[in-house]
C-alpha cells in the first residue's frame, strides 16, 4: 500500500508517519522533501512569503520522483508529504505577491501532480480541527506562525474538500481520507482504510 500524508505544517503529519512505521516495520518511510533537500541537503529552502519557484519546484519534483519509484501496488511505503502540498504552499506564496511564485506558476504544477497521483493508493489529509487542536512546536525548523499555518490549511481544505484545481484523477486515483482525532485514532483510521481497499479489491477478483 502506497500512502502519502498531506496537510499544513505542525498538525501531526510526521507523527502519523513515524508511528505508522514503528507499528508497521514492513513499510518504508519517505522523508519530507524539505528535510531531504534543505535541512540535510544542499539547498536553501525558505517558507511563507519568501518561497521561490526554484525552492518549491525542486521539492515538488523530488517528491514526484520518489513516488514514481513505487509503481507496484504491493509496495509498502508511506510519504511525509504529497505533491499536492507544494501546490497549497505555492498558492499561499502567490497570494502574497512577494516572489516569483504567481498564479501561473501554481497552475503549471497541476498536470504533473495530477499525473503522479495514480502511483498512490491512499492520500491522507490531516486538517486543522478545533476539536483536536495541535500546539505549534518551536523546533527551530518549522515556522512558528499560527496565521501562516491556518491560511495554508484553508487552501488545503479548498483543494481536498471543494475540488480546487481538480487534482484527483477520475480513474486509478488514490483514496482520499481525512485523519482526525488523537494519534491512535489517526492510525486506526488509516488501518481501516487499508482494510476497506483490500476488501474491495478481493471483491473485484
Amino acid at each position: 500500500m502506497r500512502i502519502a500524508v498531506s496537510g499544513s505544517h505542525s498538525l501531526g503529519k510526521s507523527t502519523v508517519v513515524n508511528q505508522w512505521v514503528a507499528a508497521q516495520p514492513s513499510y518504508l518511510r519517505e522523508e519530507e522533501p524539505y528535510r531531504a533537500l534543505g535541512l540535510h541537503g544542499p539547498y536553501e529552502i525558505k517558507f511563507r512569503d519568501l518561497s521561490t519557484r526554484l525552492q518549491n519546484g525542486i521539492q515538488l519534483y523530488y517528491n514526484i520522483g520518489r513516488i514514481h519509484r513505487y509503481s507496484n501496488p504491493t509496495d509498502q511505503v508511506i510519504f511525509d508529504r504529497s505533491p499536492v502540498d507544494y501546490i497549497a504552499y505555492s498558492q499561499y506564496t502567490a497570494n502574497q505577491r512577494s516572489t516569483d511564485i504567481d498564479t501561473e506558476f501554481v497552475e503549471s504544477m497541476v498536470p504533473a501532480v495530477k499525473e503522479c497521483l495514480d502511483h498512490l493508493d491512499i492520500l491522507a489529509f490531516v486538517p486543522k480541527s478545533d476539536e483536536w487542536p495541535v500546539a505549534m512546536e518551536e523546533d527551530g525548523i518549522r515556522p512558528v506562525d499560527n496565521e501562516y499555518r491556518d491560511e495554508v490549511d484553508r487552501i488545503f481544505k479548498e483543494i481536498y474538500r471543494d475540488g480546487r484545481f481538480n487534482l484527483l484523477p477520475e480513474r486509478n486515483g488514490p483514496k482520499l481520507i481525512e485523519l482526525i482525532g488523537s494519534p491512535q485514532q489517526r492510525l486506526d483510521q488509516l488501518e481501516q482504510c487499508i482494510i476497506e481497499i483490500e476488501t474491495n479489491e478481493r471483491g473485484r477478483k
